[in-house]
């Protein structure tokens, strides 16, 4: 009796550690990062580049892949905009001082396999930028993930300061690619050269200049200075209200620096026929009256 007794003790004890403890055949077990402090927006930069050392073994791991591997961070980032604060009777002064991460969070630590795979989904992302719709999609492969409203450069020409020269301030439409971020901004008045650090927001508050990635592009092989960035001016999308950079609101921002990292496909384009959300054709206002130029030749 004993003897039997023993057996099952020995067969229940098996059968609970088989479903704790994967045999090494099995996908080896997730890593995981506690969060041991709230991190702010402040210091959410560093602190991500420091867990990508800490944990980077073996295969390549930044910043995009981990926040790709956790997109709830995104989710976060983007809860972070001011008008959406605001719709929520919340006034955030400085955004830098809000909480990005929280302690006892806990990121997940991409294997190579995830981490293979998301480095083919960047490689096939495009950023599509159509100028007169006021319009930025990303497609992975030929599958649209995300659409957003954007403002463009105005249809005029301009001294600026930051170029000491007449500039033309339309946006530039072509391929390319990201070649850089900025992830600290500093903020100039291109048109007269001064440095600035507070904004003064669509409901007439003051704030201080919110901390969120500006992307720089290269177009038809030059380096133009054209960004895409936020505004903290949403009323403007929609609009050529530029300086020439491709302008979207802070949470839409978040979205698009995580699906553009360094060397991502970019098309800015200048398309006038398209079709709308129900599928019919549509033609956009000529906002550069480039046609008319072209028939007036």
């Amino acid at each position: 009796m004993n003897m039997i007794l023993r057996s099952i003790a020995l067969f229940v004890f098996l059968g609970v550690n088989a479903q704790h403890h994967p045999d090494n055949n099995n996908t080896a077990a997730q890593r995981w990062a506690p969060v041991l402090r709230d991190i702010t927006i402040g210091d959410y930069f560093n602190y991500m580049d420091s867990l990508a050392d800490r944990y980077r073994t073996g295969y390549p791991l930044t910043e995009h892949l981990l926040v790709r591997a956790n997109p709830r961070i995104i989710d976060s980032l983007a809860d972070t905009d001011y008008y959406r604060q605001m719709a929520r009777d919340s006034f955030v002064y400085d955004q830098k001082k809000m909480i990005a991460l929280h302690r006892g969070d806990s990121l997940l630590i991409p294997d190579s396999m995830t981490v293979n795979h998301l480095l083919k989904v960047f490689a096939n992302t495009l950023i599509d930028i159509n100028i007169p719709e006021f319009k930025l999609r990303i497609y992975e492969d030929t599958v649209l993930v995300h659409t957003f409203p954007v403002r463009v450069g105005k249809n005029m020409k301009r001294f600026l300061a930051m170029g000491n020269r007449e500039t033309n301030l339309r946006t530039i439409s072509g391929e390319g690619t990201i070649v850089r971020h900025e992830r600290n901004p500093v903020f100039y008045n291109p048109v007269n050269g001064r440095r600035f650090y507070l904004t003064k927001r669509d409901d007439e508050k003051t704030t201080v200049m919110p901390r969120i990635p500006w992307i720089e592009t290269e177009i038809n092989g030059v380096r133009n200075g054209q960004m895409i960035h936020p505004t903290t001016n949403p009323e403007t999308l929609g609009k050529a209200y530029s300086n020439g950079c491709i302008g979207t609101r802070e949470a839409d921002m978040w979205y698009i620096y995580y699906n553009a990292p360094i060397g991502t496909a970019v098309r800015i384009r200048y398309d006038l026929e398209v079709t709308d959300e129900k599928g019919n054709s549509i033609t956009l206002k000529d906002i550069y009256s480039k046609y008319k130029a072209a028939d007036d030749e």
